[in-house]
């Protein structure tokens, strides 16, 4: 799902979607734990980012390619401020950094998404069915967990801490031809916070994973770890 999204970023400033396993019976998702503080703060960090938003109007990207929902969303951001690599200080490959010059500031971004999606008519998100109904409504939450080397920015456009506003993403499910170029009011957190243009910038996702539910329509889990089930009203 966002997977897309976030490769779109780093590409603008990256992970491919796991190819589908078959579905178990009673899926599931530990996205709590991944995505605990704690993943983040195991060196002491400073809670440097933490904030929340709402979004509307994203679209889902599917195994397959394309679009296969619309989704509304609430996004929580925190992020830690590890040290510097080097120097006497932290080495970042011990977080999962890839190599870094010394001197250079360390960040672990936690970030969680709690909303609802509604689907488009098309293959289904898990590739198992070639044709599902639009307007099965259901819910979805997981997020990602990232190692950021690099500068934040001295004053960006947004505060650092509280609810930063609501974002109207404007895509068009039915028209966007799979790049989400209609999308107009994209929001990127990482370049509002970061100086993502510094030549010590990267990003390396530690770990992703989102569980949507339908209940009758099935449930469905996209995951770095693998992904589980698929939401389709076939019989």
């Amino acid at each position: 799902m966002r997977v897309l999204l976030l490769i779109g970023i780093i590409a603008m400033v990256s992970f491919s979607i796991v190819q589908p396993t078959a579905a178990a019976p009673g899926i599931h998702l530990n996205w709590g734990t991944q995505l605990n503080a704690a993943e983040c703060d195991k060196a002491g960090g400073t809670l440097v980012i933490n904030v929340t938003h709402h979004v509307v109007n994203d679209i889902d990207s599917a195994v397959g390619g394309g679009f296969w929902a619309v989704d509304e969303y609430n996004r929580h951001i925190q992020v830690w401020f590890l040290g510097t690599d080097g120097n006497g200080g932290i080495e970042a490959e011990a977080f999962g950094a890839t190599t870094t010059a010394n001197g250079v500031d360390v960040y672990c971004a936690v970030v969680k998404y709690q909303g609802s999606f509604v689907t488009d008519d098309g293959p289904s998100p898990g590739g198992s069915d070639q044709f599902i109904a639009a307007g099965i409504e259901g819910t979805f939450e997981g997020g990602y967990r990232a190692v950021i080397t690099g500068p934040l920015k001295s004053n960006p456009t947004f505060r650092s801490r509280g609810f930063i506003g609501s974002f109207n993403y404007g895509c068009n499910v039915e028209t966007d031809p799979g790049n989400r170029s209609t999308c107009t009011g994209l929001f990127n957190w990482l370049s509002e916070y970061f100086d993502t243009a510094d030549s010590n910038f990267n990003y390396t996702l530690q770990w992703w994973g989102w569980i949507y539910k339908t209940g009758r329509y099935g449930t469905w889990v996209n995951a770095s770890t693998g992904n589980q089930g698929d939401i389709t009203d076939g019989p």
